[in-house]
């Protein structure tokens, strides 16, 4: 597998640098096991959807990655744990072989939990052993993997929590997946005013700028002619979507996009779906709650809006006499004096299809199968979430999803033309 043109690059002659690695590394692997620790091995083998995965399966399959991606290529002394595990975790990645069907991840009651750690620990133990020792012109090839795999556990990171909240949801008794006492509740009892901030548009550049690291699809960098416009300072909060819903916002035909109504007739769509509405009883209570990590808790009215559809944002955007902003104009705005929560709140909707970047090409080998083939049929989200890990969300990143997803840690923003 050749070596990957980021600007991210390993440093063959600075021992000092590989020494930085493999302690972000050993955190970053670290963070996965505690993200799972509150978690009975009963939870972590739960598949809940389709679309989402066990715990247990996200752990091993972020070790499959670095023994398929890096140690498998490029060690050559390096021995598998258990051949039968390149089927059994395998994702996507039709060039690294068959695999273990998506939907059914949830029957893999074998290997057990143990062996799943037992496994991260065999694969820890030879990337120790690699970062070390590996010569020069192995580490020029396989530096950069160590990183897209780093990065690539960080997403699962995330979706651990996205996936196993899905999970403890279809629990009747909605346990918490945190003990002890959850975080206090904010004071605030309403939102203040959204203000909108004027953006003078003109051609701007967009992509990843070329320092640290950034997915394949971040670039290449370009220019874009972008309107004036208005950013909301922003995110619609839970009491702006909770007047929505009590506007007639899910039975009012008119503020959907047609694709999207349809999902919300199928789905039954009232609210987003961890909110519980008042009468519910499941969590009996005269008043609107959310289910969260931290179980039920009453509805704060000026926490951002989450777990929403691309369909439920833009009905909402609609029946704000606003819009969704495009995913350049997201970027523009990214610092612009007034312009909060643009990160570590609730990722963004934008009005922009997943499309490859002018010039783009996929990376060669069987990492080219990371982004470039989902370019089609998805929404673009920007910022990050509260599940985001720290230091994983920049700018430039491109997050991506179908439009009906709803268990993601998804809100949205507001936009609008500069003359509206």
């Amino acid at each position: 597998m050749p070596a990957i043109p980021w600007s991210v690059q390993a440093d063959t002659s600075a021992q000092p640098r590989r020494g930085r690695v493999a302690e972000r590394y050993a955190a970053v692997r670290a963070h996965s096991v505690a993200l799972a620790a509150p978690l009975s091995a009963e939870d972590q083998c739960i598949q809940s959807m389709p679309d989402a995965s066990p715990t247990k399966w996200h752990l091993a399959h972020t070790s499959w990655f670095f023994e398929a991606v890096v140690l498998a290529p490029h060690a050559a002394a390096y021995r598998p744990f258990d051949g039968r595990y390149m089927y059994l975790f395998n994702s996507y990645y039709e060039a690294l072989g068959p695999r273990h069907p998506r939907p059914q991840r949830g029957l893999l009651t074998r290997p057990g939990l143990a062996e799943v750690h037992a496994y991260r620990d065999h694969v820890d133990a030879a990337m120790r052993s690699f970062i070390a020792e590996a010569d020069d012109p192995a580490w020029q090839a396989a530096g950069p993997l160590v990183e897209l795999g780093l990065q690539h556990e960080q997403q699962h990171q995330e979706l651990i929590l996205t996936d196993i909240l899905h999970a403890l949801s279809c629990n009747p008794l909605l346990p918490a997946y945190r003990g002890g006492e959850p975080p206090a509740l904010r004071l605030a009892t309403a939102p203040r005013p959204i203000e909108w901030i004027a953006m003078p548009g003109g051609t701007v550049q967009v992509g990843h700028a070329g320092e640290g690291f950034a997915f394949d699809n971040e670039t290449p960098r370009h220019a874009v002619l972008l309107a004036p416009y208005r950013m909301a300072d922003r995110l619609v909060s839970c009491g702006e979507y909770a007047q929505f819903i009590a506007d007639g916002g899910y039975r009012r035909v008119q503020l959907w996009l047609s694709d999207g109504w349809a999902a919300a007739q199928a789905g039954g769509w009232t609210a987003p779906p961890y909110w519980i509405a008042p009468g519910d009883a499941r969590a009996p209570s005269t008043h609107w709650q959310v289910f969260g990590l931290d179980g039920v808790r009453p509805l704060e009215p000026a926490a951002p809006a989450c777990n929403l559809s691309f369909y439920e944002a833009a009905a909402y955007a609609e029946w704000a006499g606003a819009r969704l902003p495009t995913e350049f104009e997201w970027e523009a705005a990214f610092d612009a004096p007034g312009i909060a929560q643009m990160t570590g709140h609730a990722w963004q909707w934008t009005r922009s299809s997943y499309d490859p970047y002018p010039g783009f090409r996929p990376l060669a080998g069987a990492v080219g199968e990371y982004n470039g083939k989902f370019m089609v049929g998805q929404q673009v989200l920007r910022g990050g979430s509260r599940a985001t890990p720290e230091g994983h969300a920049r700018r430039s990143y491109r997050n991506f999803f179908p439009p009906a997803a709803r268990w993601q840690f998804s809100g949205l923003r507001l936009a609008k033309d500069a003359a509206c």
